[in-house]
């Protein structure tokens, strides 16, 4: 079968041959692989910045966001039948008996770094024509969604944010008099940093909970992407326009903050004007560039002062998963266009260098099986 594979001492990317994977335990899930996405990773993976082949390979295959389709199951799975759809999670516990976490079943909180990563660290991943796993790792999706829930995984990231977002502010007395269990943001603002699809999946989560939801990001306020925006009911807000320091004067006071850009400078300087009782949440991992200056009287007198919260996430768990699929079904019955945009670019796996080596478009998408004209990679 074909894969796309990145050579790390070779520093190549090509579409391989690679045996089709077999059930080989009773628990075992075959995916037809129908769509992968391409994310930030993925290029600095074909970048040769990052990641790691499995123990013994020259290669690693790679992908972690995608869709397939349930082509086989083995005797003991009981939650999928052939032709289900379904996603997969990206992490794998690290197996240490020191590690609660990865016992738990949460290897999103693995404490000691030796977990896996499919498409990323020391396992295979999806963009591949077949894929077998444990059926612990698949969550089923609705055929409703199938032209969408390749976008499942991106979106957990802000998924896991809302969550920890929650947990953490039932510290304080915090909801809205009148905000139902279903729309808990109602009352607070919501600043997502960044427009590209972890900022665009994040945004469209926050607004969907009720949080009054702007987007700070480079484009123009009349650019494509700050029309999507308006879209699903967020506001757009141009750093070409308003600078850092005039945030408040657009919103009011900051009470959330989902950073999806991975520039560190900007994350600080935002951080400086969030309100009391703020939590600020980094997702993005910037490249090591070297100090930069950074107020931190004023930040750590902030925090101190006004009972701010400042998190990192990363990954995400099965209840990720779970509320990224309900709120893809909520995105398509409220905001159809706005999903549909998020989507630029669908390539055959026989181009699947375009979308890894260029950052065009906003989400990009390899799909698999025949097609007319196909371009082979080169």
């Amino acid at each position: 079968m074909k894969a796309v594979a990145v050579f790390p001492r070779e520093r190549d990317v090509r579409v391989i041959d690679t045996p089709e994977p077999r059930l080989t335990a009773p628990d075992q899930v075959k995916l037809r692989i129908l769509e992968v996405g391409v994310c930030g990773t993925d290029r600095e993976i074909c970048g040769f910045h990052y990641g790691f082949p499995p123990e013994g390979s020259d290669h690693l295959v790679i992908g972690h966001e995608c869709l397939g389709e349930v082509v086989q199951v083995g005797a003991k799975v009981k939650s999928f039948k052939k032709g289900d759809l379904a996603v997969l999670t990206v992490r794998r516990p690290c197996g240490k008996p020191d590690c609660p976490s990865c016992k738990e079943g949460r290897q999103d909180f693995c404490y000691t770094g030796a977990f896996k990563e499919r498409g990323i660290k020391q396992q295979h991943g999806y963009m591949t024509e077949y894929v077998v796993d444990s059926e612990k790792f698949l969550l089923p999706v609705p055929k409703s969604l199938r032209d969408y829930a390749v976008l499942v995984e991106p979106l957990t990231i802000a998924e896991k944010a809302l969550i920890e977002v929650w947990q953490v502010q039932q510290r304080l007395p915090w909801s809205c008099p009148h905000a139902g269990k279903s729309k808990p943001g109602i009352c607070h603002h919501a600043v997502v940093l960044g427009a590209g699809p972890i900022g665009l999946l994040g945004a469209m989560a926050f607004a969907n909970a009720g949080f009054s939801t702007f987007v700070y990001s480079r484009e123009d306020e009349k650019s494509e992407k700050a029309n999507l925006v308006r879209s699903f009911g967020a506001t757009y807000i141009s750093a070409q326009v308003t600078p850092v320091d005039k945030l408040v004067d657009r919103i009011g006071t900051i009470d959330v903050v989902y950073e999806a850009t991975g520039a560190s400078k900007l994350s600080f300087e935002v951080l400086k004007h969030v309100g009391p009782n703020a939590a600020f949440v980094f997702t993005g991992v910037p490249g090591l560039k070297g100090p930069a200056e950074v107020d931190t009287d004023q930040i750590m007198r902030n925090m101190v002062l006004k009972n701010q919260v400042l998190l990192g996430t990363v990954n995400a768990g099965r209840d990720a998963f779970e509320a990224a699929i309900k709120d893809l079904r909520e995105f398509k019955r409220k905001w159809p266009s706005a999903l549909n945009s998020l989507i630029t670019g669908r390539y055959h796996i026989t181009e699947a260098k375009t979308p890894l080596l260029s950052t065009d478009g906003i989400k990009n998408v390899i799909y698999f099986g025949e097609r007319n004209g196909s371009v082979p990679l080169g």
